[in-house]
């Protein structure tokens, strides 16, 4: 898979800076993969099936308001729509799961469309834009927030997992960003994405964000 070259940013910078500073403008990431649905599963929640099981797909792929071309979500109530257009993962997170669970994570198992590598997703402001490739333009909009949907698919895996999963996926604060598509175009694993905008004094990704009960 093809790979541009990345600067790892893990901070926001030292007191004072902000963070805009470290991170808008600058190329700093890769897209690994992007990901649609694989087949839809049957699930034990309202909806009886879950789109959460992704997998990649090979060469460009056009993205829309409503996200990936060919993915589709199952809950509608709680996935998807303009604000949910997309849901991004980054590798380190993944690598940090990967090492709890002691499995390999490939791109797609948290539910994701998009696989970034090289930037630090948990240092994203709300209203911060990236651009992807040469076109796509996504906004930062909000956390996810893990449900039990996800609690069951992990513990297709690793069964001890599922008691408890949610609160402790939640705080580790490795949770990802749901994207609302700016504008749309075709993007490719290998694409380089940049921070472009960070609003100034916008509240970070988990500022107001609330644990599940």
């Amino acid at each position: 898979m093809p790979r541009a070259s990345a600067t790892v940013v893990r901070s926001a910078g030292g007191p004072g800076r902000d963070p805009a500073d470290v991170r808008s403008g600058v190329t700093v990431a890769t897209l690994l993969a992007v990901c649609v649905v694989r087949a839809l599963r049957p699930d034990a929640g309202t909806v009886g099936v879950t789109a959460i099981d992704k997998v990649p797909v090979d060469g460009p792929v056009r993205i829309g308001p409503y996200g990936v071309y060919a993915d589709v979500q199952a809950d509608r109530k709680h996935h998807g729509g303009l604000e949910k257009a997309l849901y991004a993962y980054s590798q380190a997170d993944a690598d940090f799961w990967a090492a709890q669970l002691g499995r390999g994570l490939p791109p797609g198992w948290f539910g994701e469309n998009l696989r970034i590598d090289g930037l630090d997703l948990s240092a994203a402001r709300i209203g911060e834009r990236w651009r992807i490739g040469d076109a796509v333009e996504v906004e930062v909009t909000m956390p996810r927030t893990p449900c039990q949907t996800f609690a069951r698919w992990v513990a297709a895996f690793e069964p001890t997992a599922e008691r408890g999963w949610v609160k402790r996926f939640s705080a580790e604060r490795r949770l990802g960003p749901y994207l609302r598509v700016v504008q749309g175009g075709r993007v490719s694993a290998g694409d380089a994405v940049s921070v472009t905008h960070v609003p100034e004094g916008a509240p970070g990704l988990y500022d107001a964000y609330v644990d599940p009960a």
